[in-house]
Parts: structure tokens; sequence; C-alpha cells
């Protein structure tokens, strides 16, 4: 079992967040207009709002987005996302330099250094749970995001998943419009359901290991927003659709952290075993007091979780580790087979031309 669901509320607030994706992405997707006024005037007015709250406006230290979210791990995360989507409507719409043959390397680009930044993270973790214990069995640690996770082997396995998943991405150059009234869809065809599965696995394994009280939301609900759409009415689209679910919800996040956090929405992962419904804002205070003190990454981080009556549950943790290892070694396998025997370089060229996903994107390519 990999989450702690308690109330209804909780699954209630994921279908809140799983529906409110789906529609803001379609709405951000199918025109121009929409495109700008999701990626370009909504960021462009939280700007203003981020800036006027850090600097004292809006209740100052007691704004929800100051006191929770004022890291720049959150806002590096929405303006990278956001980058992304503006990027991808230059591309698809041809505007300015989305039209010349380089641009294409944009979003491997982007994706790639998402990737890493991630990968990172891991290894933070991983090395954190070192400093406490001496090797990677897992410890407790508090990060300044006022979160306890739980470091360990795991994170080490996740963190070559994601470095082999930036090279699973091929047919880089090879990208499209999609060939509707509106131009709705840039489309990335040899980004098959053998990239999606190898991607979301090791992504919602980042999101558990490192977003632990945040993951049924920007882990479970997120990841599954794009591939649903990309596997009934939008294929070809996933990673657009990716990064346009990416940004809207760092956005919500960023300005209603309590959503995720909070008594009635928060959700837990099985990691914080004898948690007995808490929350994830019942353990914020000591976190940041641990972080800001200089004791984050010591012992102090597992007395405290001890002193809260809980125990580490890393089970699943290794569990998914494992996948989407696996997963990717599996994905980046079939790659090398494939272009072996085509005698081509598959980042130049599609890999995976004659399976089903592909020619059913290729199909929605504009001529």
């Amino acid at each position: 079992m990999l989450f702690q669901i308690n109330s209804m509320s909780q699954i209630f607030g994921w279908f809140l967040v799983f529906a409110g994706l789906i529609i803001m992405n379609e709405i951000g997707r199918r025109t121009k207009a929409g495109g700008v006024l999701c990626f370009v005037v909504i960021p462009a007015i939280l700007t203003v709002y981020f800036v006027a709250a850090h600097l004292g406006a809006f209740g100052g230290a007691n704004n929800p987005t100051v006191a929770y979210m004022d890291g720049w791990f959150h806002y590096f995360k929405l303006y990278a996302a956001d980058i992304g989507c503006v990027g991808f409507m230059m591309i698809k719409y041809k505007w300015g330099i989305g039209k010349e043959k380089w641009f294409a390397w944009f979003p491997w680009f982007i994706v790639a250094a998402n990737i890493l930044i991630a990968v990172v993270s891991d290894m933070e973790s991983a090395l954190a749970a070192y400093a406490v214990t001496g090797d990677f069995s897992g410890a407790w640690w508090a990060s300044n995001e006022g979160v306890f996770i739980y470091g360990g082997w795991w994170n080490i396995l996740n963190a070559a998943a994601g470095v082999i998943n930036i090279f699973c991405m091929t047919g880089v150059v090879n990208l499209y419009t999609s060939k509707d009234k509106n131009q709705s869809d840039m489309l990335w065809p040899d980004m098959t359901v053998a990239f999606i599965i190898a991607y979301d696995l090791w992504n919602f394994e980042y999101t558990y290991n490192n977003l632990p009280t945040h993951t049924w939301y920007c882990g479970f609900a997120l990841l599954l927003a794009p591939t649903f759409a990309n596997a009934l009415w939008n294929k070809g689209a996933w990673i657009q659709n990716r990064a346009n679910t990416l940004a809207i919800w760092c956005m919500f996040a960023q300005v209603v952290p309590l959503f995720q956090i909070s008594k009635t929405f928060s959700v837990l992962p099985s990691l914080y075993e004898g948690a007995d419904g808490m929350a994830a804002i019942d353990m914020y205070s000591k976190a940041i007091e641990l972080f800001s003190s200089g004791q984050g990454k010591t012992i102090a981080a597992n007395q405290a979780m001890e002193a809260f009556g809980i125990t580490a549950n890393p089970t699943a943790q290794g569990v998914v580790a494992f996948c989407a290892l696996f997963a990717n070694i599996i994905c980046i396998s079939v790659i090398i087979k494939r272009s072996i025997k085509m005698g081509k370089n598959p980042y130049a060229n599609d890999v995976w031309g004659g399976t089903k996903d592909y020619e059913e994107a290729m199909e929605r390519v504009a001529q």
C-alpha cells in the first residue's frame, strides 16, 4: 500500500486535482488565446504577487506562499515548466525561433534539465542519510521545505533510473504540429508509451522519495493526467500535456499550499508508519526548526520522528525504485537494439516506427 487513505475528503481532493488539471490543460492547449492566458498572462500576474508577498504584502510572513512555498526549488519548477509550455507553443505555432530546426532540441533540453535537477535531489537524500548513519540503509532528515524525508539506497537506484531516462527520449528533432483546425498540439511521435511508462515510474518514485507529503497529488494525480489524455484523445502530445499540467499544478500549489498539507486533504505515504491521522502540517514547524538550526541532516531528525511516534516503512520506496530502474533499463535496451538494427542515430531519427503509438501519433501530423 502506497498511501494512508483515512477519509473521503482525501479521495475527493485527488479527483478535484485530476479533473482540474485535465480541464486546464484543455483550455491551455486548444487555442492560442487559451495558451497565452494560462502560460503568459497568469504567470505574469502571479510573478507580481510572489514578489509583493515576499516583500511583505498580502500578510507578509503569514502569507501561505511565503510561509510554506518560498523556497527556490518551488519557484524553479514553476518557471521551468512554464518556459517549457511557452517554448512548445512557439514550436507548434511556428512563432519566432520556434520555426527554426535547431529549436527542436528545446523540448529535450528542458526535460533533461528537469530530470537532472531531480536526480541531484535524489542524491541529496541519499547523502543526507549517509551523513546520519554512515551507510545508505536509511535515515530521516529535515528539508528546507518543512518535510521529513527518509533517504537511503532507493534514492541512488532512482537517480540511476533518471539518468537513463534522459537517453530514452528519441526522435528528438522530429517534432510536428497537429493537423486540426486550431493546430492544437505539438507532437513528438517517437515519445511512445514505452518512454511514458519509464518516465512515470521514475518521476513517481522521485516525488515519493523527496516530496512525500505532496506525492498523492504532485506524483499520482499530476502524472496520471497527461498520461490519461495521451492514451485516450491526444496521442503524441504527452510531453506538451506534461509541461502544461506541471505548470498549472505548480501555480496552484504555490498560491494555495495548504490544500495539500492541511488535515482535510493531506495524504501521507505508507512511509510514515504510526502517523495515525497526522497531516504534513503537523510536522512542518519541527522540520523547519531543525533545518534552520543546522540539525536537519543529523540524528536529531530521527529523534524528532520518534517523538512523533513515527517509524519509517521504506518498503514501497524500495519496490518502486526497482520498478523504475528496471523499466528504464528495458526501455533503453530496446532503443539500442532497434537503432542498431536500423543503423541510425536514435536521437536524430525515430526508432519506434511501426508501433501502434507511433503510427497513431503520425496520423495526427499536419502535412
